[in-house]
């Protein structure tokens, strides 16, 4: 670590001392000022990882049956740098649950239409009825984020979101929606190698954009629009939770544990069905199969 960078985290800590008791989770805190340094700590070995993944998906499965049951109501959202890990954290949260109460929404750039509208119309659409789940991946964030810095919004309309954005949060956990914020927070080395691991990988070039190069060279200007973000939107009723992402598997495990810590939920398990005897289903013939279409077996059984 660098002498800059000791000087830095010694302000961090003396900041943290002198809170006054102000700081609610300072150790998330830290985390966040901590944004960029590197970090020597090894990956999560494998195997813990699949054990304690399938551990809370398992957990996630009963989540639902009870959100299903009692009529709650959740939006998740995941924000973070380019390739932070969001979208693999996203995959395991939403990969055992149903489909039909459990949505992603990942919307593109709003269309001539939407931008006539109210800035946050387009993210109402998806909200959820009684017993669903959605997730944001990436939200009505973007335009602290993303449009603030690329100049895609005003100044005026940046600063008209800081003020509407907790009001209508508010409005949001007032309805009885519970409102889970998290930031996915890497290190300016650890995304270079994951963008380049993108850019080697053919089948995963897709996920690397020149917008995300121009982010990647806008690393100064989007930790100044995040940490005002933070000051302006990180309020009582639906505060950040910072996910430290460096290591992806320890980040989508961490992630996933604290979804199912803030949702007071019970083991709403249906008991299994009984499989009753197939009933005779008559002498009907079907049709020969040569006047069917096969899709060709290219992997043939072996002996």
């Amino acid at each position: 670590m660098s002498k800059n960078h000791k000087h830095d985290m010694a302000a961090v800590l003396d900041a943290l001392d002198h809170s006054d008791g102000d700081v609610d989770h300072p150790q998330e805190l830290l985390v966040e000022l901590q944004e960029g340094f590197s970090s020597d700590h090894k990956r999560l070995e494998k195997k813990t990882y699949e054990k304690e993944l399938a551990r809370l998906q398992y957990e996630l499965v009963k989540m639902q049956y009870w959100v299903k049951a009692t009529g709650f109501r959740m939006i998740i959202l995941f924000e973070g740098r380019d390739a932070a890990g969001k979208g693999g954290s996203i995959k395991r949260l939403t990969e055992p649950m149903n489909p039909r109460g459990c949505r992603v929404v990942a919307l593109g750039m709003p269309s001539d239409q939407q931008k006539t509208q109210w800035y946050f119309q387009r993210y109402v659409e998806h909200f959820p009825s009684a017993g669903e789940i959605v997730v944001f991946d990436r939200s009505w964030y973007n335009r602290a984020g993303v449009e603030r810095v690329m100049g895609f919004a005003t100044e005026d309309q940046v600063e008209q979101f800081y003020v509407a954005c907790p009001q209508f949060e508010r409005m949001l956990v007032q309805d009885g929606i519970l409102l889970l914020k998290y930031w996915f927070s890497i290190n300016d080395e650890e995304q270079e190698k994951r963008f380049q691991s993108r850019i080697d990988c053919e089948e995963r070039r897709w996920k690397l954009s020149p917008m995300d190069i121009e982010s990647r060279n806008r690393w100064v200007e989007y930790s100044k629009a995040k940490d005002i973000m933070f000051s302006k939107t990180h309020i009582p009723e639906a505060p950040w939770f910072t996910v430290e992402a460096n290591d992806k598997r320890r980040a989508r495990l961490n992630c996933l544990r604290h979804v199912l810590s803030k949702v007071p939920y019970e083991d709403m398990t249906p008991p299994p069905i009984e499989m009753p005897a197939r009933p005779e289903q008559g002498d009907y013939k079907r049709p020969p199969f040569n006047e069917q279409f096969f899709v060709p077996n290219n992997y043939p059984y072996k002996d």
